[in-house]
């Protein structure tokens, strides 16, 4: 008789699972970015006419963050991750399909409307099937995919495109994607009582029967509106990073999309294994005895000292000074992307947790639309050095932030009881 698989070993394989989602969830909506001088001759386009079709998915994307973290909150990982990971999956196969800038716009809205599902269910399966002292951890790990999947990108869509034909490249990531859904569907199972009450135990060996804020309340908080304002101003630059770096060395340095494929997940390889590093490290100061959150502030606030090396990137010159500044800089951003999501988990009830995720993240890719535009419009005309001097401030900014308007945020009538 077959043996089942441990709750213990179960949750290490949906974190596997949803570490390749994320994988090639980042893939897909990277190909524009890697492929941006054949998509503008392909479909004759300008920076301003790119950055529309960047901002198709952007926008699709901010305003559907909030309402997948709505419907995780709802009805559950399970379902709204399987449902979201087809449908990207099918918008990406719709991509390649396309024979007009009209259908490569729709699908990529219909990417942008299906992707934001990842990261609610993902930070709703943390919540619930990992205690604090490994929860960073295992976000850090969950998470990586967003890099790895930068990492994996031009290498193989440069080979896809080079070897077949642009349109390969975002046919074959959809049907991979669906494969991933499928696996999803069957291994991912709601925690048993147990790991659910392991979970919920605080830092302080207290067990928290948690009410939960209802929708309304959720906007009363000052933590939210902290939150959506530090994703609002540090979002944009790992947006730069994802889908203007690889054009620039194109266009700003002569790389050819080969080159490209071979040098431009560098950035990406630094940013994963920094921030995996930085969420054990304030995962090690909770086992030391510091509070979670606090623990959190203080890997966030020196981390973000980095981020304002962009500012240096024209003044360097040469390819390899920008990508080295930059893979500096992508460890601040990835830190910070993995690592407020454990905030949420720290601040908020774990009913919330995946709407306030949604919410947060939709501010962040409005943030993000509002820079691609400004970028797509002025990158001619003022320069990408001002662009970099502008992007320095940000993280700094994100910092005050975190300190002055992020705490535990606890509805009136939660009850705390000691955990045995």
């Amino acid at each position: 008789m077959k043996k089942r698989l441990s709750p213990e070993k179960r949750r290490w394989l949906i974190i596997a699972i949803i570490f390749l989602a994320i994988v090639f969830n980042y893939i897909d909506r990277q190909i524009v970015s890697i492929l941006k001088p054949v998509l503008k001759s392909e479909f004759d386009l300008d920076d301003s006419g790119y950055a529309m079709i960047l901002n198709i998915f952007t926008v699709c994307y901010a305003i559907m963050y909030p309402v997948t973290g709505w419907l995780v909150d709802r009805f559950g990982a399970r379902i709204i991750m399987f449902y979201g990971i087809v449908t990207w999956s099918l918008a990406c196969i719709g991509g390649g399909l396309s024979k007009t800038i009209g259908q490569f716009g729709f699908f990529r809205g219909l990417l942008g409307t299906a992707e934001p599902v990842n990261f609610p269910a993902q930070l709703k399966v943390i919540a619930v099937w990992f205690p604090g002292k490994l929860r960073a951890t295992a976000n850090s790990l969950c998470v990586a995919g967003s890099s790895i999947g930068a990492i994996i990108a031009p290498p193989v869509i440069a080979w896809l495109s080079l070897t077949y034909n642009w349109q390969i490249a975002f046919i074959t990531m959809g049907a991979i994607g669906v494969l991933i859904a499928v696996s999803w569907k069957l291994i991912y199972r709601d925690p048993p009582a147990y790991i659910l009450q392991e979970a919920t135990v605080s830092a302080a060996g207290k067990t928290t029967v948690e009410e939960s804020f209802q929708w309304k309340q959720l906007w009363g908080t000052r933590s939210l509106w902290g939150i959506l304002l530090i994703r609002f101003v540090s979002d944009p630059v790992w947006y730069f990073c994802l889908f203007w770096l690889p054009g620039y060395l194109q266009e700003a340095s002569g790389f050819t999309l080969a080159q490209v494929g071979m040098i431009g997940w560098i950035p990406f390889l630094f940013a994963d294994l920094g921030a995996v590093g930085t969420s054990a490290w304030s995962d090690r100061m909770v086992r030391n005895g510091c509070a979670p959150l606090k623990a959190r502030k203080r890997m966030l606030t020196r981390v973000a000292v980095l981020g304002p090396l962009c500012a240096l990137t024209p003044y360097l010159g040469g390819t390899w000074s920008t990508l080295i500044v930059f893979s500096i800089v992508a460890i601040t951003c990835l830190s910070w992307l993995f690592t407020i999501s454990v905030v949420v988990a720290e601040a908020f009830p774990v009913k919330n947790v995946a709407s306030v995720l949604g919410i947060a993240g939709g501010f962040g890719a409005l943030g993000a639309v509002l820079f691609n535009y400004f970028v797509g419009q002025f990158i001619g005309t003022l320069g990408a050095g001002k662009i970099f001097i502008a992007m320095a401030f940000l993280h700094p900014l994100a910092v005050l932030i975190l300190w002055t308007m992020v705490r535990p945020e606890k509805p009136s009538g939660l009850l705390i009881k000691n955990s045995k």
